[in-house]
Order: structure tokens, then sequence, then C-alpha cells
């Protein structure tokens, strides 16, 4: 199937991406909770079969909230986001999608799971917190050859059993689709610069 377009809207009001709604754009991704939880809830009432995407770190205070809003979490990346997630959606009744996130640059600035550690974290994840993974995430170092970076992502949701792949951005994407990605990331080349 076509990779779906995550519509970036961080950092854009309601005013903004109304349009984009109104052209058909079901699928948008937040970087931060509380901005998403400032402007989704009116625009998911007003714009049925919204799916909301969180693509940014989300801190262990902030589940209960990424959990209640959020359709898809793309970032879970440590053991104690992993646990408290999983509290939550059993608390709430509530099954977002979940990808963990892989630093695959293994940059110290950059959220997301060492490559090396990720198929076991993945495992940790099903069997210990009982949490469905449904792929992986990652963003690579930005002056960086993305490929072999969306290469070893490629190879690791293989080895993992998983068959999305969140990767590619504005600038990279159709290299991510060439390597398979089933989600791409696209902000400024649909809302223009911020």
């Amino acid at each position: 199937q076509p990779a779906a377009l995550v519509a970036v809207s961080k950092t854009f009001a309601a005013d903004d991406i109304r349009p984009v709604l109104q052209a058909g754009q079901r699928v948008f991704g937040e970087n931060r909770v509380q901005e998403a939880e400032a402007k989704w809830p009116g625009l998911k009432a007003e714009f049925p079969g919204v799916e909301l995407h969180l693509i940014g770190p989300l801190q262990s205070n902030k589940a209960a909230d990424a959990v209640a809003l959020f359709d898809v979490i793309q970032t879970v990346d440590r053991e104690k986001i992993a646990a408290e997630l999983a509290r939550e959606m059993k608390k709430q009744g509530r099954a977002p999608k979940l990808f963990v996130q892989v630093n695959t640059g293994l940059e110290p600035q950059k959220a997301g799971i060492d490559p090396r550690q990720a198929l076991a974290f993945i495992t940790r994840c099903r069997d210990v917190h009982g949490l469905a993974i449904e792929g992986l995430m990652a963003i690579p170092p930005a002056d960086e050859n993305p490929g072999p970076h969306f290469a070893l992502l490629a190879k690791l949701a293989k080895e993992a059993g998983l068959s999305s792949l969140s990767m590619g951005m504005s600038g990279d994407y159709e290299t991510a689709l060439a390597f398979g990605a089933s989600h791409v990331r696209v902000g400024s080349a649909i809302f223009g610069g911020r």
C-alpha cells in the first residue's frame, strides 16, 4: 500500500491547519503534547477521521495526556515510557498504535534507543509491558546521507517482524520511500517555512 503522508503541523495554529484538512489530509504529526492539546480536540471534532501522531519525544509525566489525544505515538524509546504507556492504555481503555524510535546516528542530543539495543527493547515492550509495537521511527543526522540510516531501520524492522517504518522528512522523503518507508513526515513542503 502507498506510504502515509504525515503532515507535520507543529508550530502551526488551527487556522493554518484547517485548509489542509479541508483539502482532505487526515494524518498529522505534532511534536509536543501540550501544543497539540490546545488545537486538536477542536479540529478532531470538526473533521472526522483524523489520525494524530506524536512525533516528538515523550516525557513520562505526559503519557496520560498523550494516550488520551494521540492515535499513534511514534517515540517510544525507553523502559520508563513503555511502562507508563502500558499503564495509561489499560486505565483509559485506549490503544494508540506505537512505534519505537531508534537513534540510528547515536546522537547524544537526540531521543531514540541505541540501534544495538532496539530488538531487545521491542521484545521487552511486547513481553514485559504487553505493548503491541507497530513499527520503527528514526530521524537521521542532518549532515549525513540518510540512506544508510534508512537501510538500518528497515533491517531492524525486518528482524523484529515489523512492517511499518516512519522515516523521511521534507528533504529526504524520496530516499526514505526507496528504502520502504510506510510513513513520511512532511511539514515545510506542505505548510511552508515556520
